[in-house]
């Protein structure tokens, strides 16, 4: 009894041993076959994993919700102001000074002198969390005249912006890796490319980001300096409607015309006599000579012929 019940001990020992060398054998199996099939899926797959990857880092970086308070936002500074003053010249280089001193510089310097009255234009163009104070600098240099400041918010384009360009940035990328890929002549052509036009695209991008960079970081003010004498030209935004501001247009659309009209006659007029002249001498001569020369009388009839009489 003790040899039978060892006997049956070491059968299910051993029949122990081979199941679980079967079923070890299966789990290597099925290791190695999840292993080589991702391998296979990589290859085959790798632009849809890619495409599927920039979607997935788009939407990412689309869900981040952006700091929208007041402080943080993107906003675009314009403002013009007129101020008379006593020296052109020198008010104007005192706002070249306010600018550079304010970590700016100047855009545009347009001066005219030499009529009886200057006048300068200047474009500044200075940090926006400094366009408050060179406004109010500016119009210390003299008796402010006119005054208006705009504002543009463009916080929402920054941040498509932003999105946009994650998103063109892991499009460049996987086909960057699809072109290290290629197998084939058509592949590496057809790769070359979709890199070419989403690179462009990209560039397109980054060119807006900082052009609207460059709009925020640096505010614009159109300074008008004039001197006591200098007449300030009139906004037609600010005629009043109604039946004068009607008469002062047509008067001026009359004057315009007739200047046109002038203009025209003043170019035509010298053609109209080198040759209108010596065409109205020719006609009159022509005329003259047709008066003298007398009308051809009609023609005589022949005689006719004598004829012997029979009588005689």
């Amino acid at each position: 009894m003790r040899v039978r019940g060892t006997t049956k001990v070491i059968a299910a020992l051993l029949l122990s041993g081979a199941l679980l060398t079967g079923c070890g054998g299966g789990s290597e199996d099925n290791a190695a076959t999840s292993e080589a099939a991702p391998a296979v899926g990589e290859v085959a797959g790798g632009e849809q994993a890619a495409r599927q990857g920039a979607a997935d880092q788009g939407k990412n970086t689309a869900a981040q919700a952006p700091d929208l308070r007041v402080d943080q936002r993107s906003i675009i500074y314009t403002g013009s102001i007129t101020v008379r003053v006593e020296d052109v010249t020198a008010a104007a280089a005192q706002a070249t000074g306010i600018a550079s001193a304010a970590g700016g510089f100047i855009g545009s310097d347009e001066r005219h002198s030499g009529t009886g009255s200057d006048t300068a234009n200047l474009t500044l163009r200075v940090p926006a969390a400094k366009f408050s104070s060179v406004v109010d600098q500016l119009a210390k240099l003299g008796t402010e005249e006119v005054r208006g400041i705009n504002t543009q918010d463009v916080t929402e384009e920054v941040v498509d912006l932003d999105a946009r360009i994650s998103v063109q940035k892991a499009r460049v990328e996987s086909a960057k890796k699809l072109l290290s890929q290629a197998n084939s002549l058509d592949d590496l052509v057809m790769l070359e490319r979709e890199v070419a036009t989403r690179e462009a695209d990209l560039a397109s991008l980054e060119a807006k980001k900082r052009r609207l960079a460059d709009l925020t970081a640096l505010s614009t003010i159109t300074v008008v300096l004039l001197d006591p004498d200098a007449t300030q030209a009139a906004d037609p935004g600010d005629e009043p409607p109604g039946f004068l501001a009607g008469l002062s247009g047509g008067w001026k659309a009359l004057k315009a015309s007739l200047a046109v009209l002038l203009t025209v006659l003043g170019a035509v007029l010298p053609w109209v006599i080198a040759i209108g002249v010596p065409a109205v001498a020719i006609l009159y001569t022509i005329r003259r000579l047709r008066r003298r020369t007398p009308p051809a009388g009609p023609a005589l009839p022949r005689p006719a012929p004598a004829t012997t009489d029979a009588a005689s």
